[in-house]
């Protein structure tokens, strides 16, 4: 996934200002999402939760682009030219349909829903994504994890992998990174994370525990969830701080529920984040930028890449300035 907005403000994303652990009840607050188009104008519009004002990692997770269910005859699909990445690791998880997915390592591969397609892109990998021709219905996630410092420039790699189905308490779930409900994902990490697809049956409850340490996420896809007494509808995300061994995941409706929650401990580095590359400093984005521009061996390339090369967008003239996260307390 690329991040094809024109106007793009550099940020600099950190750790919580304060820390702490929760006491009490479980406090959650929600984010909701706004749209932005990915490209020309037939473009798939998708909800971004992550970054924003109000937060801008739960654990190492700093992107969460949200879309479908889109009909691709009326609304576009994806069709994402081949474009760079630095500094962390992409996430395609799909809900419905199917895309084709190119890269500079060599993989080539169909996403399909269910199925985990984890790519890192350390010091320098490109990509192209676009649905394939069968595809009538595009409905999914995009997510993006920053990789910690030692390991930012990590050598280019592709992981794939099929979760089972856990049931529990009239709740499916996938767990397709971390561990969740008895079931632990085999996919290679940087940091601690926690990723998994939840359907919650009509009126279901259910109660899971936690890793107390990591702060989490739930991002509603469809119908009507309530996280820990505080109802979440779709496209809004719920932000759980540290401290809860468990949490409880209600469906009050008479339909089917389904979300994503993501967690991990909270990122203690500051990172710059601009387009598709994540740095620690405002000379590294340029430089990325400029790798990429001149058609560096750094990202690689694809032959025939359907559509060319995406080009970065104009740096923006302004300074860099922080954007922590508020106090997790």
């Amino acid at each position: 996934m690329s991040n094809t907005e024109t106007d793009l403000a550099a940020l600099r994303c950190g750790a919580p200002v304060d820390g702490g652990r929760q006491d009490g009840p479980l406090t959650v607050d929600v984010l909701s999402a706004r749209e932005v188009p990915l490209g020309g104008p037939r473009a798939m519009h998708v909800r971004r939760t992550l970054p924003q004002r109000a937060r801008t990692l739960i654990g190492a997770w700093c992107f969460a682009d949200h879309y479908g269910p889109h009909r691709v005859a009326e609304q576009g699909g994806m069709d994402l030219p081949l474009h760079p990445h630095t500094g962390l690791q992409t996430v395609s998880w799909l809900f419905s349909g199917t895309f084709e997915h190119r890269d500079t390592l060599g993989s080539h591969t169909f996403i399909r829903p269910g199925e985990l397609n984890l790519m890192t892109g350390g010091h320098g990998i490109a990509h192209s994504e676009f649905s394939t021709p069968d595809t009538t219905v595009i409905h999914g996630v995009q997510l993006w994890v920053a990789l910690p410092g030692e390991h930012r420039n990590a050598a280019r790699d592709f992981q794939y992998h099929v979760p089972e189905l856990a049931e529990v308490d009239g709740a499916g779930i996938r767990v397709f990174l971390g561990s969740l409900a008895g079931r632990t994902s085999p996919v290679r990490t940087f940091t601690p994370l926690l990723g998994a697809e939840i359907v919650l049956g009509p009126r279901a409850t259910l109660r899971v525990a936690v890793d107390a340490t990591f702060e989490h996420g739930l991002l509603v896809d469809t119908g009507e969830i309530s996280l820990a007494g505080t109802p979440l509808r779709s496209a809004e995300l719920g932000y759980a701080p540290p401290g809860a061994d468990a949490m409880t995941l209600v469906n009050e409706t008479d339909a089917p529920a389904r979300g994503i929650l993501l967690g991990g401990p909270p990122f203690e580095e500051e990172i710059v984040m601009w387009w598709n590359f994540i740095g620690r400093s405002h000379e590294d984005i340029v430089k990325a930028r400029e790798d990429w521009e001149a058609s560096s061996d750094r990202f690689g390339d694809v032959e025939d890449s359907p559509g060319g090369r995406l080009p970065a967008p104009a740096l923006p003239n302004a300074v860099i300035t922080p954007r922590r996260n508020p106090s997790t307390r």
